[in-house]
Parts: structure tokens; sequence; C-alpha cells
């Protein structure tokens, strides 16, 4: 069984991470290897290069994990749940 909570939190910092990554790697590659169109289009408010716009960008991406984290672990919950039933009852 998996704690949402934990796993809310834990989903929820890795994709602000990724984030930072991702805009370092903008940063110091090429303009023809940058992602910055990609999370301009997948997080609204985001604009490169601007520092409201990389702090919308880290709290969504933030955001985006957590809701991850709140959908997966129950389903993965229930699904424990009722395989493992179903094992002991073979």
């Amino acid at each position: 069984m998996l704690n949402t909570k934990l796993v809310t939190w834990a989903l929820g910092l890795f994709a602000a991470v990724t984030f930072i990554v991702c805009v370092i790697y903008g940063l110091v590659t090429p303009q023809s290897l940058h992602m910055h169109a990609f999370l301009e289009q997948v997080l609204p408010g985001f604009k490169w290069l601007t520092w409201w716009g990389f702090v919308v960008g880290l709290i969504e991406s933030f955001l985006y994990g957590a809701y991850a984290g709140l959908v997966f672990c129950p389903i993965y919950n229930r699904l424990h749940r009722y395989f493992d039933a179903k094992q002991s009852g073979d």
C-alpha cells in the first residue's frame, strides 16, 4: 500500500526539480535544442526567461506532479487490495 501524502509530495517535488533542470538545460544549450515552446504550451502563464514565468512554471509543475500522486495512489491501492484479495482466495 502506498502512502498518498508521501507519494504526492514526492511526485510534486520531482516535477518541480525536473522543471528547474529543463530551464537550466535551456540556458546552456543552443536555442535550436530549447524546449521553451513546449513549456509555454504545457504551462499556462509560463514565459521563457522571466522571473514571473519561472515562478508560475515551478508552481504549476509542482501541482501537476502532486495531482499525479493524488490520482495514482488511490488507484494503485485499490488495485493492490483487489489483487491481494483475489490471490488469497485462490
